[in-house]
């Protein structure tokens, strides 16, 4: 019992404490040296700033352990450097891949047959997005000052948020597990992160089920979801590896970030009923003569 003891009261927490930053420095730098930021999913900062700054926010309510308290201020710390550094090297429009190569280019017709309100979350430049977590931040601290006089609707009020953060938090490998699945392959997320999200995961429930400190039952049941969800994504990189030949998409296809599949691309190949421009302008033009030509009816 000494050693699960020691383990639960003190390795865990440091574990905890640190993990924003071996789970995504390494992501974060692979970026900056590659000076891409191709096949990873925006979204990922975008959960996990939200659901860190609801944690924050939930703290004055539910007085859970300190540790991950100080996990939430660290993991906004680096996923705003992590999305700062994603953001400025995007593909442009001019590289191999034209219009198609932006992130978010198909989010006109929406992705997975659906778009996104006002381009949520996609926008081509980089100001709506400290826009929206600034305005996030200060809508959040005037409910706080508002509601804080009034226990009994401000203790439902930081459940609710408690609830909201996690779970948007467990939901946290599905965009890479969908960006994945849509490309067949891994490439641009890094077998590092997979692993320390694999290894926190293991290391959470050993301690959300061990700890003596206050940790309430929405940790414990979104860390359960997200375990899950990691271990699909695990399986995913077993199944499609990190960037090998991966599926031809007609057409410079998007991924779920926005991205055509760079194998797609690579060595200026073109996919399958691909045209060069010259070939399409004189197809346009066989059409438009053809159509001029038929006797009206």
């Amino acid at each position: 019992m000494g050693i699960v003891n020691f383990i639960s009261g003190v390795v865990a927490p440091i574990f905890i404490i640190i993990s924003p930053i071996t789970s995504y420095a390494d992501q974060t730098y692979s970026i900056h040296r590659t000076k891409s930021s191709a096949g990873f999913s925006l979204d990922i900062p975008l959960i996990m700033l939200v659901a860190s700054i609801l944690r924050i926010f939930y703290y004055p309510g539910a007085k859970f352990d300190i540790s991950l308290l100080i996990q939430s201020f660290i993991m906004i710390a680096i996923q705003v450097v992590l999305l700062k550094v994603a953001l400025d090297h995007r593909p442009s429009p001019s590289s191999k891949g034209g219009e198609a190569a932006t992130p978010f280019a198909g989010s006109r017709e929406g992705e997975l047959g659906v778009s996104r309100p006002y381009n949520f979350w996609q926008w081509r430049s980089p100001k709506p997005y400290w826009q929206f977590l600034l305005y996030l931040f200060i809508s959040l601290t005037a409910l706080e000052l508002v509601l804080s006089p009034m226990p009994s609707l401000y203790k439902l009020y930081s459940a609710a948020i408690g609830y909201i953060g996690l779970s948007i938090e467990a939901t946290l490998p599905l965009p890479q597990i969908l960006s994945n699945y849509r490309s067949q392959s891994c490439k641009g997320f890094r077998i590092s992160v997979l692993a320390s999200w694999l290894a926190g995961d293991l290391m959470k429930m050993f301690w959300f089920f061990t700890a003596t400190s206050e940790i309430p039952w929405a940790f414990k049941l979104c860390g359960i979801f997200q375990m899950c969800c990691d271990s699909f994504l695990g399986i995913q990189y077993m199944m499609y590896g990190d960037g090998g030949a991966g599926k031809v998409v007609k057409d410079h296809s998007i991924g779920l970030n926005g991205y055509a599949p760079a194998h797609a691309h690579a060595h200026g190949a073109r996919t399958p009923g691909s045209r060069t421009p010259r070939a399409e302008k004189d197809v346009i033009r066989t059409q438009y003569f053809t159509s001029r030509s038929r006797p009206q009816t």
